[in-house]
């Protein structure tokens, strides 16, 4: 089966139990260190569904974080819960030492998981990431969400702009992605934007021991080219790729070239000699090809 394919993507979904949750993931069998693919706010293990294809031939572990798609919802939704998820099923799975690929929220329980557990975790990919969300009351993803009612529906207008994105992303993945997130309570949008704009992870950014590949976005609605700034000062060792054409959802408007750019970097995930300042040499904003 293509796994690009969106009408059967939900039926390649199992689950384990972690900490008292069943937490749903889809794998894809390969070879080599595998990657740990994290998915952001509202969306769920179909976010990489496009990406997948580019990185045939690698094992792929794309969980969907508690309170998201067929995982159940717990009592709390700091990034460090999510992130304790993860820590879970790595271990549950015997994955050694995966590299973690975050995008947005994922970028940011990422960070978490690297900060908590540097013996987890092979490498770190932060993609539309940031270190401490900046979301004023009147920013329109808080008035977007503040304004949503039960039932909502995969149509309601507001997905027009938060999953905004280029015209070639194919029209069947934009409407699973509205029906995964429609399928999410109000009340929980809510609870977990609630937690994303309290969180400042800069503490346990500058606690990760692995080379770190930042992935940054020129036209990004949600976090901009100081967000990126930032986590590049703050992690002890990182690189910069842009992706120049793309907003906040490079995995789906440029597949091809994230795919890319993790593959490099999975590559030489681990070795050893790279220092700090070898690894940021390109400069904020010098895509690295």
């Amino acid at each position: 089966m293509d796994v690009a394919d969106q009408s059967a993507w939900a039926g390649r979904t199992r689950s384990v139990e972690i900490g008292g949750l069943d937490i749903a993931y889809v794998e894809i069998a390969g070879s080599g260190p595998p990657l740990l693919l994290v998915h952001g706010f509202t969306d769920t293990s179909r976010s990489f569904s496009l990406l997948a294809p580019h990185l045939a031939g690698r094992r792929l572990i794309m969980p969907d974080l508690r309170g998201h798609g067929a995982s159940q919802a717990g009592e709390s939704y700091r990034a460090v819960d999510f992130a304790e998820d993860l820590a879970g099923l790595i271990r549950r799975l015997r994955l050694d030492r995966p590299v973690v690929v975050g995008h947005s929220l994922g970028a940011m329980v990422s960070i978490a998981l690297a900060g908590g557990h540097p013996d987890l975790i092979g490498g770190l990919v932060v993609m539309a990431g940031t270190l401490k969300p900046d979301f004023a009351s009147d920013h329109p993803l808080v008035a977007g969400v503040t304004g949503l009612c039960d039932p909502i529906e995969p149509a309601d207008p507001f997905y027009d702009w938060w999953h905004a994105c280029g015209p070639g992303v194919p029209r069947s993945f934009l409407d699973g992605l509205a029906r995964d997130a429609s399928g999410m309570p109000a009340a929980r949008w809510r609870a977990i934007l609630g937690e994303i704009r309290g969180t400042d992870l800069t503490a346990m950014a500058r606690a990760i021991q692995v080379d770190a590949l930042v992935i940054g976005c020129a036209h990004d609605q949600l976090f901009d080219a100081l967000h990126q700034q930032r986590l590049l000062e703050e992690i002890p060792a990182a690189r910069f790729v842009s992706a120049e054409n793309c907003g906040h959802n490079p995995h789906w408007e440029d597949p091809a070239l994230v795919a890319a750019a993790i593959l490099e970097y999975a590559g030489s995930a681990g070795h050893a000699g790279q220092t700090a300042s070898a690894a940021t040499g390109a400069g904020f904003g010098g895509a690295v090809r």
